[in-house]
Order: structure tokens, then sequence, then C-alpha cells
């Protein structure tokens, strides 16, 4: 991180190295907060900075012990605190420092305790804290005074509601916004804290996705927000809290045109082996015939509780444009219908990741969007290892099958604790260097290693050399497996960027080329490219 002073618009002889890039400023300006990465590119470090020293000058603030967490840092809500958040995939921990005394200690929340989870923001001398403690299994929203905030003294603000999961929550001077999501359909709900009065906003489509943006000011009542659909592109909008109107203030644009109502955008529920009802978002041409006869992309991740909006995204209309239907699985291990169907995903429980998404295809088999042997399926990263699970579990489905930096190697994966990522990993997938258990758990489902001699389908596996989290060997080894071991079908196909990491290619245009390149093979793989309609 460099410093640059903004009047002059010169750089200072201020340099801070081996950081992850955040940084909060003390109320007077003279030093700034920031995170250090260690040796394995973990964030575990929180330094303090002072204007016109070295940084072998600048003073450790906080350092986290356990190699499984990461350490993080924002400004709170009011602008009054550095908040240092920390933990893992289960647990957190957060740490306040005064911006007006930055020379303080840090001042702890509420200590840590296993699988409890907790998110502060702050008002006065209350603060709002976001956590799934007692048992609020899709979190809940509760207050304690800023001067005692200790777990004993939190008490229920908005009480928990199984199945009503609040992701985040945005505090202003007299209003609190969360945002919360059931059924895999996000909404926004304003409360105004002086007469305890909720109201969500209002929206149309059947599908769509929900962002707030957050505001730069703290004692307003405009809040910003970000709204789009599989057939709407991203518009950002200011809604007036008090008054309850909105403004657009910008729609994306698409270069080549686009018209909304050329397309449809619609759910169904796919039944799992178990009864669990999977959402499944669709998008296809207004004037598509739903006879069975249409190839089909599926799309699903399905870990981390990472949930998959049903938002637009251009490149998608080159597929349905082309005739085909465009899906998103939301299944479990993802927070789509809330905390507990990510917790129905993982671990022991990660099959259930897998079963949904074969569900979810046969369920648009039967509803005639689409027909066996049509369907490509598509993931990357933990959706990768989701591909090469349903590859060997329910191949005969598909058509083809893309996994971009796919994680397939999980065990030896997991077993190698000098990777940058193994520790932290642990809580989602299990310990199996300490746990037998974890291990056979692991062991039964990882895509390298239940490769057997049946036929697959044409497969297509995209990794990055330099890629620090799902390493170019995975993909490597999965495919050398599969050609060495499989009984027919295929082929099975490996590209490895050579000059990319795990999001892929830099640059707008390159990134493109492996989008199309994806794309190239969706449609060969349904037969369209042997008709010259490529």
């Amino acid at each position: 991180m460099r410093v640059r002073d903004w009047e002059t618009g010169k750089d200072l002889d201020d340099l801070v190295e081996e950081t992850d890039g955040s940084v909060v400023w003390s109320k007077d300006c003279k030093s700034f907060f920031y995170v250090k990465l260690d040796d394995n590119h973990r964030p575990m470090q929180v330094w303090r900075h002072r204007l016109g020293t070295g940084q072998s000058d600048d003073t450790l603030v906080y350092e986290e012990p356990d190699s499984g967490w990461f350490t993080h840092l924002h400004e709170s809500t009011s602008g009054r605190f550095c908040v240092i958040a920390g933990g893992d995939h289960e647990t957190s921990e957060q740490r306040l420092i005064d911006l007006d005394r930055p020379d303080a200690p840090p001042r702890l929340i509420a200590p840590r305790e296993a699988s409890v989870q907790y998110a502060v923001a702050d008002r006065g001398d209350e603060l709002f804290i976001l956590t799934n403690a007692d048992g609020a299994i899709d979190f809940k929203i509760v207050i304690a005074p800023l001067a005692a905030p200790e777990r004993k003294n939190w008490r229920d603000l908005i009480p928990h509601r199984q199945g009503v999961y609040v992701l985040e929550h945005d505090l202003y001077a007299g209003h609190l916004v969360r945002l919360e999501r059931a059924h895999a359909l996000p909404a926004i709900v304003i409360r105004d804290l002086k007469t305890g009065e909720e109201h969500a906003i209002a929206f149309d489509e059947a599908a769509y996705s929900l962002d707030t943006i957050g505001s730069y000011e703290f004692d307003t009542t405009n809040l910003r927000f970000s709204y789009s659909s599989m057939t709407t592109p991203s518009e950002v909008y200011d809604y007036d809290m008090a008054k309850r109107t909105r403004v657009l203030r910008k729609r994306q644009e698409i270069p080549s045109g686009h018209n909304p109502a050329d397309y449809v955008t619609t759910r169904i529920m796919a039944t799992a082996l178990d009864g669990a009802e999977v959402p499944i978002s669709i998008l296809h041409r207004r004037d598509f015939n739903r006879d069975g006869a249409a190839p089909l992309l599926l799309y699903g991740y399905g870990a981390y509780g990472l949930a998959i909006p049903a938002s637009f995204n251009a490149n998608r209309l080159s597929l349905v444009d082309r005739g085909f239907v465009y899906a998103i699985a939301h299944i479990r291990g993802g927070t789509d219908k809330g905390w507990g169907w990510y917790l129905d995903g993982k671990r022991e429980k990660k099959t259930n990741s897998f079963d949904d998404f074969a569900a979810s295809a046969r369920a648009l088999i039967a509803a005639n969007y689409t027909s066996r042997g049509r369907i490509v399926a598509h993931g990357g990263s933990a959706g990768g290892m989701l591909m090469g699970a349903v590859a060997n579990r329910a191949g005969e489905l598909f058509a083809g099958i893309v996994a971009e930096v796919p994680f397939v190697d999980v065990l030896d994966t997991m077993l190698d604790d000098s990777l940058p990522l193994t520790p932290p990993e642990w809580p989602e997938w299990g310990n199996p260097i300490e746990s037998e258990k974890d291990f056979r758990t692991i062991l039964s489902y990882s895509p390298y290693d239940n490769v057997t001699a049946k036929n697959y389908p044409a497969i297509l596996a995209m990794g990055g050399l330099t890629d620090p989290r799902v390493t170019y060997w995975e993909p490597a080894k999965w495919i050398a497996r599969l050609r060495a071991t499989m009984g027919g079908g295929g082929p099975v196909l490996l590209r490895t960027n050579m000059g990319a990491g795990h999001g892929g290619a830099s640059g707008r245009f390159n990134r493109l080329d492996e989008v199309a390149i994806v794309y190239a093979f969706a449609l060969w793989a349904v037969g369209l490219a042997e008709k010259g309609e490529v």
C-alpha cells in the first residue's frame, strides 16, 4: 500500500507490503490500520502504521493464534470504530478500536465460542449484533450496551425465524436495514428505530437478486441497493426509507442491445432423495417451446454457505439465443434456503449437494425443459468438486460437464496442512489428519478417488498454473485418472491456463475468451457445433 497526498497528487515515502489491501484510518488521519499476510498468504495480523515512518516501526495491534482463522478489518457503520473481524467457516469473534484513540488496545465484544458467529454494528451507546447464538440457526439481531457488550447482556431485537436467513444488517442513525432470504428469494426489510415499524421493498419478478450497497453517510434516510434478475440487467436505486420512494440511478447497459421482454425467468422445485425441495431458477427465450428437445446448461455450486443469486449475466444470452435453457440449481451447501440448508450440505452431509444437483436435472427433464443426454453441467472451484462427484454418480444424465478450477482431489488436499487454505477448510470438509471418520467421509465422495471403469460424459476441466486455492495438479490428476480408468464415453479434456490463477484469465477480453471456450464446449457436447450453429 502507498499513500498519496490528495492536495499535491504526490505519493509519500510510506510503503506497506504484504497486506490484504484493506485499510482503516484513524480520526486524525495520522495513522491507519491494515492486515498483514503471513508466509502462507493467510491474513493473521493487524498492524498500525504511522505516516512518515517505515513499516519496520509499525505497531502490532492483534495477532490471530489459530492458523485455521482469517482476520479482516473494516470501519464500523458509524465511522467511530475500526472492527477487527476474525473467524473460520463456523465461528467468529470481533474487536473494536476507537478511532479517536488509535493507540488504545482493541476491545473484545464476546469471546469465541465454537459454532457461534456474530457481526457488530454501532449506534450511539448501543451495539446491534447479527448472530446465530442461542440456537438461532438462521440468525437473529440482538442489542447490547456498548459499555458492556458481553453475551450475557444481549437481548433480542429481531428474533430468530427458522427458514428466514438474515444475511446482513446495515445500521443508520434512524433505521436498521436487513437483507434476508427465504425459499431462495431475497428481501430488504427496513425498521424505523424510533417507532419499531417495519416494511419490505416490493418487487414483481418470480426470481431475482438483491444487494444493499450501504452508504458513506450514517445520518441519512437514503438506502442504495441493486436489483437484477436473469432477464433484467442490474439496476441501482436510491430508496428513501422514510418516504418509501425509490429513484433509479443507473441501469446496466448491454452494448449489443437487450430487450427483457424477449426472455422469461421462472422457478420450479425439484424433490431430492430425502424429500427436500430444491429451488431451480430458469431462463429461456419467450418463444421457447417446452417439448423436451432443448439443450440446457445447469449450473451449481453448493458450498461454504454461498448462495447463487438469480441475477443477470449477459454472457448467458449467447447460449439462450441459440436455443439453450439456462438453469441454476440452488442446492444444499449454500444458504439459498437458510443456514440449515448449508449445514445439510457440508461434512458428513456433503453428498446431499450432489444428490440435489442430480435431482434438479431429473426435475427439469420431467418438466419437459430438456431431456436426458441434452444437459451440460457447469461449476467451478467447490462447484468443480460437485461436477466431479456428479460425473461419478449420475453421469448418464449429462451430455457434457464443465469443471473450472475444480476442487477434485479433496482428500489429498485436506491431508496437506502446508497448503494455504487447508487448515481454514477443515471446518467445511472435516480434518482427515485427526479424524478417521472425516477421512472415510471425504474418501467416499472425493471425485479423484471415486473414478470407476464406466462410461463418462464429455468433460472439460480448466485449471490455472498460479492458482493458490485449487492447485493446477488437481484437474490434471483427475483427467489423467479418468483417461486411465473410464470404460468409455468422453472425451475428457484438460486446459491449463499458464498465466491465470483461481479467478481465471485477467483482463475483460481474456476472461471472455474463457467463457467462449466453455460455451463452445457446451454447444459441441449437445451436437449444435456439428450443425454449424456455434
